[in-house]
């Protein structure tokens, strides 16, 4: 039994527009000046807190991270911030679900309340047999959540693969003994992606796809 482990922001989710918003308005009201764009994507898979540590070095992180929670929960029920999958995500995750030798799992900077709203949208409640979330464990990289999804489902380091769209999964993944998918279309640059590890890239999800039924599920 394999174990396929996936990120969500910017991996499953094209979740940027929101993460923005959400990290304005969370500046805003506290009188900061947002960072620029670019900045506030580059943080995309730490926790909350760590993820406003490493913005404003010093700053009221813990201040930040309440706002941006607030802001989540407004924005949450404009349908504008949906949460959006990439081209093919879900019938990749729906297919794979459906094989007899694969096992799901998710590891993400997000909490149990924001996985738990994206499973509402797609329901995908039982297709997931581990949730690893940031309000459970320490920020990535620190491989705490892939030991516990290894753990949950019994499955072997050599059995397991992390799909992650930034170094911190990819540095997560190595850390943990798990092989290491980086896919291009989210916001890590590929140099970053191998820095942190990554063993293969993909630049779509057909090609993911092709490359776990060749390289891992194969094994």
């Amino acid at each position: 039994m394999k174990l396929v482990i996936f990120d969500v922001d910017g991996t499953l989710v094209d979740s940027q527009n929101f993460i923005v918003e959400a990290q304005t308005r969370a500046f805003t009201a506290l009188g900061l000046v947002p960072p620029p764009r670019e900045t506030m994507l580059s943080i995309v898979g730490l926790s909350l807190v760590r993820a406003f540590e490493v913005l404003v070095p010093g700053g009221p992180a813990e201040e930040l991270a309440a706002g941006y929670r607030a802001a989540w929960q407004e924005m949450r029920l404009d349908p504008t911030f949906g949460d959006r999958l990439y081209p093919g995500a879900c019938e990749t995750v729906e297919t794979l679900a459906q094989r007899k030798d694969a096992r799901l799992g998710i590891a993400t900077g997000k909490s149990q309340k924001g996985v738990q709203h994206l499973f509402d949208e797609q329901g995908w409640h039982h297709l997931f047999a581990s949730v690893q979330t940031s309000d459970l464990h320490p920020s990535k990289p620190d491989p705490a959540m892939i030991l516990a999804a290894l753990a949950q489902t019994g499955t072997a380091p050599q059995d397991a693969v992390i799909v992650g769209d930034t170094e911190f999964d990819m540095a997560m993944g190595r850390a943990a003994g798990v092989r290491r998918i980086g896919v291009t279309w989210g916001y890590h640059p590929t140099a970053r992606l191998i820095e942190g590890g990554a063993e293969h890239l993909v630049d779509d999800f057909t090609q993911l796809t092709r490359l776990l039924e060749q390289n891992f599920f194969q094994d």
